[in-house]
């Protein structure tokens, strides 16, 4: 079945004529998607049919639905009127705009919505994160960098997962376990090629988290899966901790990461037919009889391809679930550390002396 694409430029101008190749892509590291058209812009050879200005807007529709709005960020074309025009959703400001902010007492997802809201980023349905971060300084950081150590450290604390998203031009945050399993992809169906990879290189079997305030007041929480350190052998993740966690907080810290990271990575790259519906931060299901490929996966990366009414996906899955992390480290903390490192350090080369 032929697949129908339309490219609405400037709000005006169809030009799905001169496109040869539309590529639209996302990945789960980054929080925008991106719409790259191949085209051949002229149709006498000597001028430029359309002339495509940065800033722009483009629209994406398949079969008849919108998948894509966003803005030009590049326009490229050669003296034989080959063009290549790339536009990003409006989440693509997330990583546009630097700044230093300190929060209070928030959760995630207040974090995300005061940043929305004072950078002018209008924003759909805001998912409840729950957990309330105590302080957190963050210093010459995009948008993006601090929605992801919000996250991240809501994650480190209750486990829950969240995805940043963009719908019809507005931000939006939803929990991972929401995605809905609608979409199925098999050998001898829809699979065209498949890839399977599973590894135990980033796989631990026990987990360390430190806190407290000093090294005389030091804190402690140990977890072990005994039964993957017998299988695999002990492998033990360090970590130090925000000074102001008590030590249930530090216990349920080392909990939550010994889960997490107590993981065969599965990895998965699949090409097949398109699915419009199944893109990074969805669920499919999968089965393909050679790679023993069955369950279901979320969508890491995807990449849709839309020629001669061809519609084909390449797909990066993933049993882990991955999402990009940042770690925070209260800077003020980091500093008063190293002072009190150095000063010990003064204080045994003076003992020695």
């Amino acid at each position: 079945m032929s697949t129908q694409i339309r490219v609405l430029y400037d709000g005006k101008y169809y030009v799905e004529p001169l496109v040869t190749t539309a590529t639209w892509s996302g990945d789960v590291a980054q929080p925008h998607r991106t719409l790259t058209l191949s085209l051949s812009n002229t149709l006498n050879g000597e001028d430029q049919e359309v002339a495509f200005e940065l800033g722009k807007e483009l629209r994406l529709y398949v079969d008849g639905k919108g998948v894509f709005r966003g803005v030009i960020f590049t326009y490229d074309i050669t003296d034989k009127g080959d063009a290549v025009v790339i536009a990003y959703d409006e989440n693509v400001y997330l990583t546009k705009n630097v700044d230093t902010r300190k929060f209070v007492k928030m959760t995630a997802g207040g974090i995300i919505a005061e940043l929305c809201k004072s950078f002018g980023i209008p924003t759909g349905s805001i998912a409840s994160t729950g957990y309330v971060i105590p302080r957190m300084i963050l210093r010459n950081r995009s948008l993006w960098d601090m929605m992801v150590t919000a996250l991240t450290e809501t994650r480190k604390q209750n486990g829950r997962k969240f995805v940043v998203y963009a719908s019809n031009g507005k931000l939006g945050l939803r929990e991972k376990k929401d995605a809905a399993v609608r979409w199925m992809i098999e050998d001898g169906v829809n699979i065209v090629s498949a890839n399977r990879t599973r590894s135990i290189e980033e796989l631990r079997t026990a987990v360390k988290v430190v806190g407290g305030e000093s090294e005389e007041k030091q804190i402690v929480a140990t977890e072990k899966n005994t039964e993957l350190a017998k299988r695999y052998g002990l492998m033990q993740h360090y970590e130090s901790a925000d000074s102001k966690l008590n030590a249930s907080q530090l216990r349920q810290l080392a909990k939550t990461r010994l889960k997490e990271l107590s993981t065969v990575r599965e990895d998965v790259s699949v090409s097949a037919l398109g699915i419009t519906e199944v893109v990074a931060g969805t669920a499919v299901y999968a089965f393909e009889s050679m790679t023993d490929l069955v369950g279901g996966f979320y969508v890491n990366a995807d990449s849709h391809t839309f020629s001669n009414g061809t519609h084909m996906m390449d797909l990066t899955l993933s049993k882990t679930d991955d999402l990009p992390k940042l770690e925070y480290e209260d800077d003020e903390e980091a500093k008063e550390s190293a002072k009190e490192s150095k000063k010990k350090a003064k204080e045994k080369a003076k003992k020695g002396a």
